[in-house]
Formats: C-alpha cells, structure tokens, sequence
C-alpha cells in the first residue's frame, strides 16, 4: 500500500520536469554583456627621441712636456698628478753650461761694439779730409766699409747673445699647459735632450673632455638637423654606471666627415664639462644623444598595438561605444610607448586592455585606462 502511494506522486514530478524542458526550449538566449575595456584619448604631446650610444672620454688638451735644451735633469719641481697651471715650472736642467755661454755671448757683444766704436770714430776723421783731397777716396772708402762691417757683428752678436739667454731660459721646463700632470718619466740625473723619442711628463686638461660616440650613419642627417636647429650645439648627458642621467652634460660640436667602412659608423665628438674630474681620459661612458624632437606626436602605449598576420592594428572606439581594428604605422619606441606615424588621429578613443576577444563592430564597455604606476 505504501509502494502504491509513492508512485503517483514520482510520476507527476517527472511529468513536471519534462513540461519545463520543453518551455526552456522556446525562450531566447540573452546576448552577451559588453567587453570590458580600458580606454585612452590621443592627445599630441611633444616628444624629444634620444638614443644612448657608448663614448670614450679623450682630454680636451694633451701637452708631452719635452726639453728644448740638452742638459742634466737637477731637480723636479712639481708634485706628479697634482694640478699645473700655465707657466709653473716643472724640471730644472743644469744650467751653468747655458750661463756661461750666455757670459761668452756678452763678451763678445762688447767686444763687437767697441769696434764698431772705433770704426765710427775713423769713417769720422776721413771724411773732412776725403772732401780737402788730403787723402785718397779709397782710404775713405775702406774706412766706410770697416765700419759698416763693424756693425754687422755687433747685430750678429746680439742675436747671439739672445740665443744663448734663451737657451738659459729653457734650462728651467714650464708648463705649456694648464692641467693634471701624470707620473714623471724622467729622474733627477737623467740626461735630456730635444731629440728624445720619449717625453719628460704628459699635462692633460680635464676641467673640458671630449666624449667621442660613435653614431651609424642612418642617424647622420637626423644629426645634422638638430645641429642645424640649435646653434649652440646639441645637448648631451652622460649617464652613470647603473643607465640613470647624472648631472655632467654638454654638447655636440660636430659629427665627422668619414664613415667607417667596417661598421657604418660615423664620429660624434661631444664636449663635457668635467668640473670634479670624474670623467678620466681613456674611459668608457655612455651618452644620451638627442636623435629627433616631435612638437605633436601621438604616442599610444606599446600593448595597444596588436599585430594581425603581421600588421600592426590599434582597437578605436567609436561614439556609440562601437570598435574597429585601425590600420597604424608605429615609429620609435619611447618609454614603453609607440609614435604613431599615420593611422590616428587626435582626440580618438582607443583600447589599451581587454582587447582579447574583440571583434569589429563589437559593442563595448569601456572606462578610462590608468597606467600601471598611478593604480
């Protein structure tokens, strides 16, 4: 009796079940939410491109100190890698064989005028009595003569009289220079001479260098254009260790005039100012080289841009919160972000995330897109 109860009851709850499946059939799918995305608006901005390219720093000016006097090395006069003004005195070369030349060159310079004293004084007598026919003309002339040779080697023994002071002079080895002097090359006892293949000491102005980078010639003409732009010189920044922007800067004088067969290179000579001396001759720096400046550039970020079988396309919504793929020609890349050469426009909307399943004509929720350092 029981069994008998129970199984009206099951029949009717399976009954039911098919009525509601037969309902569900005939009701009509709900469509599908819009895509949630992100969204920017272009807007042009000004953009400056740069490229960092390796250097070598070189001293703005190098001296090779050298005698100018052969002689005997006495004394060195300054303290090696200590900073040299123009002029200061460096080695001091025996100078008691230069002296006593320049003693002999004196004597002989009296010597010469005091014949040419006497010779005057003779020309002077003759000539009164040349004109009275008291003597013959050829006296006269000899006397004339005598005298105007008598001052020919008083002039050759100033000239020589001059040399050998100047040859005392450069006993004592100056500074052509200003700058940081290197190490000593030469002792105290060394014997120096003019014709020595190998320098007393080097002075290297470093307050100024030169940082040399080289640039590939692609980038020549773009070079020349903002050397043609900014009078001046292009502004350059030198970088630390660790890539960030430190605080020597300076500019591009000129790019050089060869292009290096084996890389395609060219030569970008920069000057630096080097206040604190932390840029050394010889050492490898990076710079930071203007390349080209946009005052209206659109830059989209680099995930907006999608490729398509190989084409770049960027999503653009539409008023009606519609979208469509939109053909672009992406240039430089900056920061994480693309310079749009063609294919945008200001003030368009496009999609930044949740791109994934989009479809032209697509409908779209979209919401403004906030870069990942501001979230």
């Amino acid at each position: 009796m029981r069994t008998e109860r129970l199984f009206p009851a099951g029949a009717g709850l399976a009954l039911l079940a098919v009525l509601l499946a037969g309902c569900g059939d005939g009701a009509p799918e709900a469509p599908p939410p819009p895509a949630q995305v992100t969204v920017m608006t272009l807007a042009p901005a000004r953009v400056e491109l740069t490229e960092d390219l390796p250097g070598r720093v070189a001293a703005l000016r190098v001296a090779e100190i050298r005698p100018q006097v052969s002689g005997i090395v006495q004394r060195r006069l300054f303290e090696q890698g200590a900073e040299i003004r123009a002029g200061t005195p460096l080695f001091q070369i025996n100078p008691a064989p230069f002296k006593a030349d320049a003693d002999m060159a004196a004597a002989a310079l009296h010597r010469a005028e005091a014949a040419l004293t006497r010779a005057r004084r003779q020309a002077e007598r003759l000539e009164p009595l040349v004109e009275a026919d008291a003597i013959s003309r050829q006296a006269y002339d000899d006397a004339v003569s005598q005298r105007d040779q008598a001052a020919a080697e008083v002039a050759q023994a100033r000239a020589t009289l001059a040399r050998r002071r100047l040859d005392l002079t450069f006993a004592t080895v100056d500074a052509p220079i200003a700058g940081r002097i290197d190490q000593a090359l030469v002792t105290e006892g060394a014997l120096v001479a003019p014709t020595d293949a190998a320098p007393m000491a080097r002075i290297q102005q470093v307050d100024q260098v030169y940082v040399d980078v080289r640039l590939p010639a692609s980038a020549l003409e773009a070079m020349r254009e903002a050397l043609r732009r900014d009078g001046g010189g292009v502004p350059v920044t030198v970088l630390r260790g660790d890539g960030t922007p430190s605080d020597l800067s300076g500019r591009v004088l000129f790019s050089g005039i060869t292009v290096d067969a084996g890389t395609g290179d060219v030569l970008l000579r920069v000057l630096v100012d080097n206040p604190r001396r932390e840029l050394l001759p010889g050492m490898f720096v990076r710079a930071r080289v203007p390349q080209a400046r946009h005052d209206a550039a659109l830059m989209v970020p680099q995930q907006a841009v999608v490729r398509v079988g190989g084409k770049p396309l960027v999503w653009v919504v539409a008023e009606d919160a519609t979208v469509r793929a939109v053909a672009v020609d992406p240039g430089e890349r900056v920061d994480h972000r693309y310079r749009i050469r063609s294919g945008l426009t200001a003030g368009q909307r496009i999609v930044i995330e949740g791109m994934e399943r989009l479809s032209d004509g697509a409908t779209v929720a979209p919401r403004p897109w906030r870069p990942a350092e501001t979230r």
